[in-house]
């Protein structure tokens, strides 16, 4: 039997590799396309609770991609409570294979990986659902994934006002310090969720709740808007879908798959369904599906993470690693 090596990716060459806002976007569309193409195969994610007693859970998100001729798994933590440690609330392993073989091709520290495909998918349900002229962006939570959420939606729209807010007053001020220092542009820092969101064209929730509780006010939602929660304990209201147009996903099946996500209620409620969702993201990045068709429309796109992003974007990195010689070849048999 011929030895078989593999590509080891740990943080420092991630950061090394300093992935471009147009390369991430990139490779993640390229993901959604072949997903709305039908190229690609993908199970709902699978959650791990250690003990209840622990602030968090596992996620395990299983996928394939037939134009890039790569299969994977990414395990994710998702603690909340990390900050406390010094830690991410988020850290995660990306294990790329060959679909032919089965053979261990990468593994990759998906910790940014898992930040900079949310930022990016968020980006992309928004380039193809608000308006083409949004210039308010509301954006609650501060954790790993609002980051590249703002720093790529804003790639996109070019934001006069962004408005940020969380939980911790010292973690809304750390978080608009970074995006002032890498935007360079005013972040203003909210008090509450009203002044956040209210007349906000674009609003994201990322919050980081203990359990679901409705903070995110449908009266505040202008019309026209984009909304997209992806928090994973519901904060919007029930009354949410009774202004929406449209209704997106990243994958329906993601819908129904375990007791997380910000329209949860909606979904055992019936309020959102297949017959009323409008489409996938991926159908609409491949053309099958519209998008926005007029500034009237209030949407919204939930997105609850894809197995596809995530190998998308890890084989993207894979690619530029090896051109510039970055990462650890290890043995593996």
């Amino acid at each position: 039997m011929s030895e078989i090596s593999l590509l080891y990716l740990n943080y420092p060459d991630i950061q090394a590799l300093a992935m471009t806002d147009a390369e991430i976007i990139g490779a993640v569309e390229g993901g959604l396309r072949a997903q709305g193409m039908g190229e690609t195969v993908i199970e709902p994610r699978m959650h791990l609770v250690p003990e209840k007693d622990y602030p968090g859970h596992f996620n395990v998100l299983r996928g394939y991609i037939r134009p890039l001729g790569l299969a994977g798994v990414k395990v994710v933590g998702d603690f909340y409570r990390n900050y406390e440690r010094g830690l991410p609330s988020e850290l995660a392993l990306l294990n790329l294979m060959d679909p032919k073989t089965g053979v261990p091709v990468a593994i990759i520290d998906a910790s940014d990986v898992t930040d900079m495909r949310t930022g990016a998918v968020t980006a992309i349900g928004a380039k193809h659902l608000a308006r083409k002229n949004s210039k308010v962006l509301g954006h609650i939570g501060a954790r790993g994934t609002s980051y590249w959420n703002v720093r790529l939606l804003d790639s996109i729209f070019h934001f006069d006002e962004i408005r940020v807010h969380s939980r911790r007053p010292e973690s809304r001020s750390a978080f608009a310090a970074e995006l002032e220092k890498d935007l360079k542009k005013k972040i203003t820092v909210t008090a509450d969720w009203e002044s956040c969101v209210r007349g906000a064209d674009i609003v994201v929730e990322a919050s980081r709740l203990e359990k679901p509780e409705p903070l995110l006010k449908t009266e505040w939602i202008k019309k026209g808007a984009c909304v997209i929660p992806y928090g994973t304990m519901s904060a919007v209201e029930l009354s949410l879908a009774d202004i929406m147009d449209k209704f997106v996903m990243d994958d329906w099946g993601q819908a129904r798959a375990g007791p997380f996500g910000a329209l949860r209620a909606h979904v055992d409620s019936g309020l959102l369904s297949e017959k009323n969702l409008h489409a996938e993201l991926g159908q609409i990045v491949a053309g099958l599906k519209s998008g926005r068709e007029s500034d009237a429309e209030t949407n919204l796109f939930w997105h609850r993470g894809l197995s596809l992003s995530d190998i998308a974007l890890g084989a993207a990195m894979l690619e530029k690693a090896k051109r510039l010689g970055i990462g650890q070849t290890l043995r593996y048999r």
